[in-house]
């Protein structure tokens, strides 16, 4: 579906000066969900606890008469159902995901959409088949540019109707670690999270990862669909075409310590050694420093990567802390093997995407 420039033209709304989060944005969190934070003392987030983003409406898919097409510019078009590419060659991948508007109501002007704050975040092991394995028995066009990934889900977004599509750089496609995934942590996909079959594209925002899969197309030209020439751009004003969203940026999280107040979420420890914990990930590369301030970005120091390294997975990370009573204000971020450096204040953007500013964590130690 081509996308007129009227379209472009007309990107998510921005929240005016002092207004507050609408009925609208609060049926949309009420949909979707956070990871809880402490989910992060696993390495492996339970599909429950997983975040979900569902931008339409959960589809009803039969599993038993669901069938996959690839076609397109293609020699040899394909048509399967679950058995047969159950059948196919599997590998498991370990793949953090992470919503390309994490942490949008940190933004100022307030980007007017799904209000995420941190938690848009989770970490599974996908199985499926590679999918480079299909293209190459499809045999793309030599003239093959992008291919298109299909979903059953299906609704209307800024007057366009559509079924949730995007496309990929046929180059991306054919990474080796790109499955058509089955399985979510050795069980059949939970409806939520794309069942009979989804995208796992690992490294790129969640946006890329489209659920409910029906159909993959191969095309000899950039894509142009809602999704990629609309939706997910970094824009900084209304009339510019943007730049697409593709990786996630670097980010670390702590686990939160010690005890919540029920309202503020504030954390209250009581006085003596702490050790924090968190994870750290990007999509660019590995991460390969993560570093802790104890006194609100002042000052810095690293902490020590803990536990295995997956390529596409986040990494844990500790530090010692002594808490001492008062106000304390914790920071950490990330650095990864391209360069990469989480950044300490947010940078704008029309849609609230890939905002990465590390999240301050205020703990209060008491007395005794």
């Amino acid at each position: 579906m081509a996308v007129s420039l009227d379209q472009i033209s007309t990107p998510g709304r921005v929240a005016e000066p002092g207004e507050g989060i609408s009925v609208d944005e609060l049926r949309l969190a009420s949909r979707n969900h956070a990871m809880p934070l402490e989910a992060m003392r696993d390495d492996l987030t339970p599909p429950g606890l997983h975040y979900v983003l569902t931008h339409y409406d959960m589809p009803a898919v039969d599993p038993g008469s669901w069938r996959l097409t690839l076609d397109g510019a293609v020699e040899r078009p394909l048509d399967l159902d679950l058995a047969a590419l159950r059948s196919l060659p599997s590998r498991t991948v370990r793949v953090t995901l992470e919503c390309a508007g994490n942490g949008r109501t940190g933004l100022t002007p307030r980007p007017v959409s799904q209000p995420w704050l941190t938690g848009a975040v989770g970490t599974a092991e996908w199985t499926g088949v590679p999918l480079a394995g299909l293209l190459r028995d499809a045999g793309p066009s030599p003239a093959a540019v992008d291919v298109v990934f299909a979903g059953a889900d299906h609704g209307f977004e800024r007057g366009v109707e559509q079924d949730y599509q995007r496309g990929l750089p046929l180059a991306e496609a054919l990474g080796d670690d790109v499955l058509l995934a089955y399985a979510m942590n050795g069980e059949p996909l939970p409806l939520q999270h794309g069942r009979p079959l989804r995208l796992v594209v690992p490294g790129w925002y969640g946006m890329a990862h489209v659920k409910w899969l029906r159909s993959v197309t191969v095309i000899t030209h950039e894509f142009d669909g809602f999704q990629n020439a609309v939706a997910y751009r970094f824009r900084q004003s209304a009339e510019e075409p943007g730049e697409p969203v593709t990786r996630i940026e670097p980010r670390a999280l702590l686990v939160p310590p010690g005890h919540p107040d029920f309202m503020t979420r504030e954390r209250i420890l009581r006085p003596g050694p702490v050790t924090l914990s968190g994870r750290a990930w990007s999509g660019w590369g590995p991460v390969v420093r993560v570093e802790l301030s104890t006194d609100d970005g002042r000052t810095w120091a690293d902490t020590e990567l803990t536990g295995e390294s997956h390529r596409w997975a986040w990494r844990g990370f500790s530090a010692p802390f002594e808490a001492t009573p008062g106000r304390h204000v914790l920071r950490v971020r990330a650095h990864d093997a391209t360069g990469r450096v989480q950044r300490q204040e947010p940078q704008w953007n029309r849609g609230g995407f890939a905002n990465n500013a590390d999240e301050p964590v205020t703990v209060h130690v008491l007395d005794a």
